[in-house]
């Protein structure tokens, strides 16, 4: 037996159609009962339970309690980046669909991909970081830049706090919609904070969608674009 990580596992429990699509319904960063996830799936509940019995077993989810309600949500950062990968190879690689329509072209505007901005404003950010010298990059590691303490602290973010957690302060994330990558760890999640608090945007109702009013969009412009 190879000393190797078990992909058929972890590949096993995101493949089935059912559970793909409760593991979906979860990338907006929130939690959701089995009755809503088996919504979601288009399952009844009782086989949306065996399904979440099964990831949580393999440490894609994680469960808290809440009175008499149990609420489902993605296990960590790394499992949504792995999802999110996962979407842009099938979008490459999957077959051929029809033009997706309004709602879709919102989702790759601008949509919440776990804790952090994804979709075209956000890999536009991240280039921009980039040829500023805000962040560095080398190869897929993404760093702070020359240029960034003194950027984010104009902003309102102060760096010295993101690396008091766990996770990445900067994490490249592949974007499924534009195939190249925007700003994950604690960092985007922090921008993406700063997005909601400021009220620069909201998110559409039933969607992963983040809609930006207009003068949103300007002052996140002048605040993080070139």
């Amino acid at each position: 037996m190879r000393n190797s990580p078990d992909i058929a596992r972890i590949a096993s429990l995101v493949g089935d159609p059912a559970r793909a699509n409760m593991l979906t319904a979860l990338m907006g960063g929130g939690a959701l009962t089995a009755s809503e996830l088996a919504l979601e799936a288009g399952v009844t509940v009782q086989t949306a339970s065996s399904h979440l019995s099964k990831l949580l077993e393999g440490g894609l989810l994680s469960l808290a309690a809440q009175g008499r309600h149990r609420y489902y949500g993605l296990a960590n950062a790394q499992v949504a980046a792995m999802l999110e990968s996962i979407m842009g190879v099938a979008a490459a690689a999957g077959p051929k669909r029809v033009r997706p329509g309004p709602r879709e072209a919102k989702m790759r505007e601008a949509r919440i991909c776990y804790d952090h901005l994804a979709g075209d404003h956000a890999v536009a950010m991240l280039d921009g970081f980039l040829a500023r010298n805000i962040l560095s990059r080398e190869g897929e590691r993404i760093g702070m830049g020359e240029a960034g303490p003194s950027f984010f602290r104009a902003v309102g973010i102060e760096p010295d706090q993101l690396g008091k957690s766990r996770r990445p302060v900067c994490r490249a994330c592949l974007d499924w919609s534009v195939r190249r990558s925007h700003l994950a760890g604690s960092l985007g999640a922090a921008i993406f904070d700063r997005i909601i608090a400021e009220k620069w945007a909201r998110r559409e109702a039933g969607s992963r969608a983040i809609i930006f009013s207009p003068p949103g969009r300007r002052a996140f412009e002048k605040s993080f674009l070139p």
